[in-house]
C-alpha cells in the first residue's frame, strides 16, 4: 500500500553554459505531493559518466537515506549527455527509481546522438537498461524496482498540479531558478 506521504527524493538539473565542465544536481525530497522535507545536491561532468555514481553517493550519505522510499528523475540523462542508469541506481540504493518525461524520447536518435561521445557502450547500457517506455495521462515513464501498477498509483498520487510530478515540478523549479530564472515549464 503507497503512503500518501510516501518519501521521494526527485533530481533534475541546472542549466549550464556549452563551456562548462560541471553542472549542479538538484534532489528535491518531498512527502508525496504534499510539501518538502530537504534538499540535497551534487556535482557531475557535463557530457560525462558520473551521474549514477554521484546520485548514488549524496543518497547514501544523507540523513534522509533511511527515509527514503522513491528516486524519481527528469528524464536519464543530465548535463548534457551524462547517462543515469537506473538500474544500477536502484540497485545501489536499494530504491526503486520512476522515470518521467513529457515527450516520448526517440531512442534511435538518442543513441545515435550519444556516439559522439567517448565510452558509448557503457552510455548505450545504460540507456537500454531503462527498458520499456510507457504512457500516463500526457507523460512517459520508464522504471526500475516498480510494478507499473505502483508506478501509476505513485503518479496519481504525486501529479496534483501538472502533469508532473510535484517532487519533479518542485527540484525543476529550484535547478532552473539556481541557473537564473525559471520559466514556469514544470
Amino acid at each position: 500500500m503507497l503512503k500518501r506521504e510516501v518519501r521521494i527524493i526527485a533530481w533534475d538539473d541546472c542549466g549550464f553554459r556549452f563551456a562548462a565542465k560541471t553542472v549542479t544536481l538538484i534532489g528535491a525530497i518531498y512527502r508525496g505531493a504534499s510539501f518538502m522535507d530537504g534538499l540535497l545536491s551534487t556535482r557531475i561532468a557535463k557530457d560525462g559518466t558520473d551521474a549514477t555514481e554521484k546520485i548514488v553517493e549524496r543518497i547514501i550519505s544523507s540523513r534522509h537515506h533511511d527515509q527514503l522510499s522513491v528516486i524519481m528523475l527528469k528524464g536519464i540523462t543530465f548535463a548534457g549527455f551524462n547517462v543515469a542508469d537506473i538500474k544500477e541506481l536502484s540497485k545501489s540504493t536499494r530504491l526503486p527509481v520512476l522515470v518521467v518525461q513529457r515527450k516520448k524520447p526517440d531512442i534511435k536518435k538518442f543513441l545515435a546522438a550519444m556516439k559522439m561521445f567517448g565510452n558509448y557502450k557503457a552510455r548505450e547500457r545504460a540507456a537500454k537498461s531503462a527498458g520499456r517506455i510507457y504512457k500516463y495521462g500526457k507523460i512517459f515513464y520508464q522504471k526500475a524496482g516498480l510494478s507499473r501498477d505502483e508506478c501509476e498509483k505513485l503518479l496519481r498520487l504525486t501529479c496534483v498540479r501538472s502533469d508532473i510530478p510535484e517532487p519533479l515540478r518542485i527540484a525543476h523549479i529550484i535547478a532552473s531558478g539556481m541557473s537564473g530564472e525559471s520559466r514556469g515549464r514544470a
